[in-house]
């Protein structure tokens, strides 16, 4: 078992090597992840605990990336969302979704563990920033 920082990353992906891989990566570097492999399992996973980041592939059966984003933000309106994509009809989707108003940060597949990471970190750091802070109080 990892130490974890105490916060939630949902991390979904149609493809079980995929998911389960970028759960594992943010698990060794502190960070309480799970993986789902159907999107209508992560959103009824976040109504009974809400995620304080969501990393969802954008092109899935049954329910898009952005979709699912759109849902567990209105269930769980304080979650941070990342989606990623290998595949170039998401542009579509996010013009979509801008429509709607919500501008999601894509990432493209393959990335890097060290830029996910990254990119996990700086989504997060205003949630860190207040478990640090309190841990000092």
């Amino acid at each position: 078992m990892y130490p974890t920082t105490g916060l939630r990353i949902f991390v979904v992906d149609d493809e079980h090597i995929i998911a389960s891989t970028v759960a594992t990566i943010l698990q060794i570097n502190g960070f309480s992840a799970t993986s789902f492999t159907n999107p209508l399992q992560a959103l009824s996973s976040a109504r009974l605990e809400s995620p304080d980041l969501l990393i969802s592939d954008v092109v899935m059966p049954e329910m898009s990336g952005i979709d699912l984003a759109l849902r567990i933000r209105e269930e769980c309106p304080n979650c941070t969302v990342l989606l990623f994509s290998g595949q170039a009809a998401t542009r579509d989707l996010l013009a979509h979704a801008r429509h709607l108003g919500k501008d999601f940060r894509l990432l493209l597949k393959p990335i890097h563990p060290t830029d996910l990471l990254c990119e996990v970190r700086n989504k997060l750091r205003p949630r860190t920033s207040a478990i640090i802070e309190g841990a000092s109080s």
